[in-house]
């Protein structure tokens, strides 16, 4: 066993595990942060993507001890103050049949439209390719994304 010291959603968080524990756990079980989704295991499918440092990752395969005094969000950890974008998209457009690999999308998609706000099909689908999604919501979740391009560009110009 032993502490560290996360940086998740902005706070300074302590989990007392064993080293090899994968950061999902830690923020699952340890952390009462439950958005996070559990799918393979492997890295393979994307529910378990979380930011580290803004990088899109898979928690799954992410040792907690490998975190150090990196920044992690998580999908509760997206926006503090208002719905993010992909969010307000999520809802306006239904994006989510089930739901449950929703969260690794939306943290997928957020590192994409932080890179690039106003991205293509092939950008979309390139960035994605690896977030898997068993109810096949991907043109749903493409317009989404874009939806929430547009979203952000609104309220940019509102600023």
């Amino acid at each position: 066993m032993g502490k560290y010291n996360l940086t998740v959603n902005g706070q300074v968080k302590t989990v007392d595990l064993v080293p090899e524990t994968p950061l999902l756990w830690a923020l699952r079980d340890s952390l009462n942060l439950v958005g996070t989704k559990y799918g393979c295991g492997v890295g393979q499918c994307g529910a378990c993507t979380v930011q580290i440092n803004g990088v899109p990752s898979r928690s799954c395969m992410t040792p907690v001890s490998s975190v150090g005094r990196q920044k992690v969000t998580t999908i509760e950890g997206l926006d503090a103050k208002d719905a993010h974008p992909l969010q307000q998209a999520w809802q306006e457009l239904d994006v989510p049949q089930c739901g449950y690999c929703q969260s690794g999308q939306i943290m997928t998609a957020a590192a994409l439209l932080k890179d690039n706000p106003k991205p293509t099909d092939a950008d979309i689908d390139a960035a994605m390719g690896g977030n898997l999604c068993r109810c096949a919501t991907y043109l749903r979740i493409r317009a989404g994304i874009h939806r929430a391009a547009e979203i952000a560009r609104t309220q940019k110009g509102k600023k």
